[in-house]
């Protein structure tokens, strides 16, 4: 994806299922756990640079010593500024008191991140400010240690004000109206009440109030607190959280739309938002990773027991296709699959695009992140021309003229393959003055000169995706252009992307999207200007219906079009004054995107079949925003 969109988040957690002294025995260590935290968060800071967080919570600590550490970090370089903090205290023991190191009983006391439960967290801030207070993990405290939460999460809910006026309902008040707050409070509510519950129930069994909180913290049921907070949610979420005493859990959106994997075995229990983390970090094979079943919470007791359990009835799975398209990191072994046959989808339009002239076709990528969809697209382009090559050798054979010469020809036919484009640096453009910002702006990519033939070949660029067409057309095509193609050709692996997400990535407003201007611009063009008003009155007649009955009418805005017809008029609009090569734009299918990725069919950003209502009543605000004219406005 040439141009940054955002996206939250990702999660980390680690519960040590044996005594520190375990860890420190076998692996040298009493900071076995923060170390592999450490791994777990670098190995997926793709998913979070606005801010990361940490937390841990200690067991057994006499009364009157803190038993919940937290560090957060809003820095460029947050998970770096966490640690080096964290491991500094360490250094400074290692260097003044360098028996204490080993001493694990002394390091429990006296030192912050020794603990047997940890959370980590990296932050994309979709919504909101990118301050301190607005990182996770966020705690709820309490002197009741069983009423203590330590809560972070890769989500975004769609009926946030709904939720809110639930909690005012039931006689809470909130301080923010945020979904991280709103899950917190609702949470903490339904963990308050079954605190509430074991305790009177112990109370009439003659327990003391001093015997009752360990038996409260045997026997809450969380599952039942999970139930109970999340029955109303309408979103896409992963979330884990840990209780003051030691109770965790990892909870999973009844659609599957957020991912999240674990490993357990007699030492440690690990989740994570991406499975190579966990592979990587503890050497462990890809079979033995589980993915957490959607609408199940992986509870992992103070016991050391540890569930897989049903908190809300799963629905039809529709994982977000986009994690498999981009955003998640491309050495997991199904990702990696998956992105090269979706570039092996897009071989026959990009062929007929050429007329098949691979003589006179340059194919390249950018950026970085399409390197492994072009793999697919090459390795199928050379199988192509095999092909070719093989039913040519037939022929010369069959007619007795397969020379030297003939062979040699043949064996050198194949794609042409170069890097063409590479982002230079980050250019400050906001110090510059407006008529001057756009030629910045052009240069923000470099590429390779001399290895186009001017006015002759056919440049082919993989893209991940196309959402705004902004930097295409600020920045790429005019640089390419420069290379003199008779032709550019820019390919997009996914589809047009065409609605909102509500999900947990930054893409709310319609008129940001290529494709959506590109169908209002036809429907002008031809004139069915009246469309939009219809869809328009549509809408606003639905907007304060429950999310439940509300229809995605935006549907229709594109129904007069073929996908051909939209590609068409992105091009023009992607098109610089001056361009000199023709222009044409391909995206996937939504035909082959399945196909590539079979088994995360959640596509609403391409097709508009939002997987909860609340999609819906998202993408019809969004419309009644942008016609409106009120694009700065969340449209939940």
């Amino acid at each position: 994806m040439s141009e940054q969109i955002k996206h939250e988040c990702g999660i980390a957690f680690i519960r040590l299922l044996k005594p520190l002294e375990y860890y420190h025995a076998t692996y040298g260590t009493a900071f076995y756990a923060l170390t592999k935290l450490s791994l777990l968060m670098e190995k997926q800071h793709n998913r979070g640079q606005d801010g990361a967080g940490i937390a841990n919570i200690k067991f057994d600590m006499p009364p009157g010593k803190p038993y919940i550490n937290r560090n957060r970090s809003g820095n460029d370089s947050a998970i770096k500024d966490i640690f080096d903090s964290v491991f500094e205290k360490i250094r400074l023991i290692k260097e003044k008191t360098p028996d204490n190191i080993h001493d694990v009983n002394w390091l429990k006391e006296n030192l912050e991140f020794t603990g047997e439960v940890f959370l980590g967290h990296l932050r994309y801030g979709t919504f909101g400010k990118n301050t301190l207070g607005s990182i996770h993990p966020f705690i709820r405290s309490n002197n009741w240690m069983s009423k203590n939460l330590v809560l972070a999460g890769n989500f975004n809910l769609t009926n946030v004000d709904e939720l809110f006026d639930k909690l005012l309902s039931i006689g809470q008040h909130p301080v923010e109206t945020s979904d991280t707050i709103t899950m917190l409070e609702k949470i903490g509510y339904f963990l308050d009440e079954e605190n509430e519950e074991l305790y009177w129930q112990f109370k009439k069994q003659g327990y003391s109030k001093k015997d009752i909180s360990p038996l409260i913290a045997k026997n809450l049921n969380v599952t039942n607190i999970l139930s109970n907070a999340s029955k109303y949610w309408d979103g896409g979420y992963t979330i884990a959280g840990i209780f003051g005493h030691g109770d965790a859990f990892i909870l999973r959106d009844p659609s599957g739309i957020r991912p999240a994997y674990y490993y357990k075995d007699d030492e440690i229990v690990i989740a994570t938002s991406e499975r190579p983390a966990i592979q990587t970090a503890f050497n462990i094979p890809l079979e033995k990773i589980r993915e957490l079943t959607p609408g199940h919470a992986l509870i992992v007791k103070r016991d050391g027991s540890v569930e897989e359990a049903m908190v809300n009835k799963p629905t039809e799975k529709k994982s977000c296709s986009f994690e498999r398209i981009y955003f998640s990191r491309g050495t997991d072994a199904d990702i990696y699959t998956e992105r090269k046959n979706l570039g092996k989808a897009l071989v026959p339009p990009i062929l007929k695009a050429i007329n098949h002239d691979f003589e006179n076709t340059v194919f390249s990528y950018i950026p970085n992140t399409a390197a492994v969809a072009f793999y697919g697209l090459i390795n199928e382009l050379n199988a192509h021309c095999n092909l070719i090559k093989r039913d040519k050798i037939i022929q010369l054979k069959a007619n007795g003229k397969l020379t030297t010469e003939e062979i040699d020809s043949l064996l050198s036919f194949s794609p042409r393959i170069e890097k063409i484009a590479v982002k230079d640096i980050k250019i400050r453009t906001f110090i510059s003055e407006d008529n001057q910002r756009d030629d910045l702006v052009t240069h923000v990519y470099d590429t390779t000169f001399g290895v186009i033939r001017k006015h002759l070949d056919n440049l082919v660029i993989l893209d991940d995706s196309i959402v705004r067409g902004t930097t295409f057309r600020q920045s790429i095509i005019r640089i390419l252009d420069r290379l003199s193609p008779k032709k550019i050709i820019i390919v997009s692996s996914a589809p047009q992307i065409r609605y909102p997400d509500c999900y947990g990535i930054d893409m709310t407003r319609l008129n940001d999207f290529v494709a959506f201007r590109a169908a209002i611009e036809l429907l002008k063009e031809s004139r069915q200007e009246s469309i939009i008003n219809k869809v328009y009155l549509k809408s606003k007649a639905q907007e304060s219906l429950p999310k439940e009955q509300i229809q995605n009418f935006v549907k229709e805005i594109y129904k007069p079009f073929s996908a051909e017809q939209i590609s068409e008029k992105i091009a023009l609009l992607l098109t610089p004054k001056d361009t000199r090569a023709g222009i044409q734009v391909i995206f996937q299918t939504i035909e082959d995107l399945h196909t590539a990725i079979p088994h995360h069919t959640g596509d609403w950003y391409f097709t508009g079949n939002y997987p909860t209502p609340g999609g819906n009543k998202v993408v019809n605000k969004s419309f009644i925003n942008y016609i409106e004219g009120k694009s700065d406005i969340r449209p939940y």
